[in-house]
C-alpha cells in the first residue's frame, strides 16, 4: 500500500515538471522569425525588397542607408530607397526587429572595392547567444516554488494516508 503512495507522489511530481517544460521552452523560441534583403548588392537610388516572416507583430527595418521601414502586422514585404549618397563599395548591416528578436543581413553598395573584404557572408543572426541568454530569474524561482509546492503537497497527502491507517 505505501508503494502506490510514493508512486502516486513521484507521478504527480514528475507531472509538475512536464506541465512546466513548455514555457520554460518558449521562452528562448525563436526559430520562425527569418529575414532577407533582396537583391543584397544595389546601386545608390534603387530599392530592395525586405522580408520578413515568422514574427506575430510588425517588424522594423534600420540601416545607414535608408530609413527606417515598418513592415506592418500581417504582412511579409516592404521597400526601401537606397540612399543617393551611399558610398560604393561598401557594405551596411541591414538589422530586423520582431519585438525582443532581432536578425541581420549585410547589403553590398555596388562599385568599388568593398570596406570589409574580410567580412565573409553570412546567415541572418538567430538566438540568444548561449545557454543563460535571457535567463529570467523570476520565472525560474516561480517554477521551482510551484514544483517544491508539489512535491510537497504529495508527500504531505502520503504522509497523511499512511497516519490515518495506523501504520
Amino acid at each position: 500500500m505505501r508503494a502506490i503512495r510514493v508512486a502516486s507522489a513521484a507521478l504527480l511530481g514528475v507531472s509538475a515538471l512536464a506541465v512546466t517544460a513548455p514555457a520554460a521552452q518558449a521562452q528562448g523560441d525563436n526559430s520562425g522569425f527569418w529575414a532577407s534583403v533582396r537583391p543584397t548588392t544595389v546601386d545608390p537610388g534603387e530599392h530592395v525588397r525586405l522580408r520578413a516572416t515568422g514574427c506575430e507583430q510588425s517588424v522594423t527595418v534600420s540601416s545607414g542607408v535608408f530609413d527606417t521601414v515598418t513592415i506592418p502586422r500581417g504582412r511579409t514585404t516592404a521597400w526601401a530607397r537606397v540612399d543617393w549618397d551611399a558610398r560604393r563599395g561598401t557594405v551596411h548591416e541591414v538589422s530586423f526587429y520582431c519585438g525582443t528578436f532581432w536578425q541581420s543581413v549585410d547589403l553590398t553598395i555596388a562599385g568599388g572595392r568593398p570596406d570589409r573584404p574580410d567580412h565573409p557572408q553570412h546567415g541572418a543572426h538567430a538566438g540568444e547567444g548561449g545557454t543563460f541568454a535571457g535567463l529570467d530569474l523570476k520565472e525560474i524561482g516561480l517554477g521551482a516554488a510551484l514544483i517544491t509546492a508539489a512535491l510537497g503537497t504529495a508527500y504531505h497527502l502520503s504522509r497523511r494516508g499512511a497516519d490515518e491507517d495506523g501504520a
